[in-house]
């Protein structure tokens, strides 16, 4: 059964009880603003905002309440050598569905690196957990990347993914969230604000780089 009949994670859910702060970190994030749940695509589910918005400490949260260790790897990957991860992970319940993962992964690595696990270590039917894979990857690797997350996708897997890059959140038919002022949207491609910056630069560089560079 492909992840796109049915995911293995359906929802977030985050529970406003006895030690959340709003005006405390991590509770203060921007992305955390009037959230109390995140519905979760059955294959690719992206989360984009600017840095500092908050993203990646939810998506940190997301992976530890599912039972992934903060320190990045799979569930039965449980060492620590320090507590540097976020209490927000305590205040998530996930809402799982009766079909299990086979394996799961939640990597802390480049890009480089991240290609390197796409393509040797993830075998599908799995849920995985990617905080910017496309660090360190040029446009042509990006590209590969998304390659590889469609083969998983088709071997009944599902993604939760943070990412700035206009052509991971091009993976047809993915739900994006996006960090804003009201906290966490969901929105289509081309209303993110990473996709009309780039076509923008790309199409009217010359013009951008006036305004960019004038004194």
């Amino acid at each position: 059964m492909a992840a796109l009949d049915r995911p293995y994670w359906n929802e977030a859910r985050f529970e406003r009880r006895e030690g959340w702060d709003d005006d405390a970190y991590p509770f203060n994030l921007p992305v955390l603003k009037g959230l109390y749940s995140v519905v979760f695509h059955p294959a690719v589910t992206f989360l984009v905002g600017e840095n500092g918005s908050g993203k990646s400490t939810l998506i940190e949260a997301l992976a530890v309440a599912w039972g992934f260790n903060p320190e990045g790897g799979n569930r039965n990957f449980s060492f620590s050598t320090r507590i540097s991860h976020s209490p927000l992970h305590e205040f998530v319940r996930p809402i799982r569905s009766v079909r299990r993962p086979r394996e799961g992964f939640f990597p802390r690595a480049d890009g480089e690196s991240f290609m390197a696990l796409m393509d040797h270590k993830l075998h599908g039917n799995g849920l995985y957990i990617l905080d910017e894979p496309e660090a360190a990857l040029s446009p042509s690797r990006q590209m590969s990347f998304l390659t590889r997350l469609h083969h998983l996708v088709n071997a009944g897997s599902q993604f939760i993914i943070t990412t700035h890059s206009p052509i991971l959140l091009g993976y047809p038919n993915a739900w994006i969230y996006q960090v804003g002022e009201h906290g966490l949207d969901r929105i289509d491609y081309e209303d993110t604000d990473h996709v009309p910056v780039t076509r923008n630069f790309l199409t009217r560089r010359d013009r951008m780089l006036e305004i960019l560079l004038e004194e």
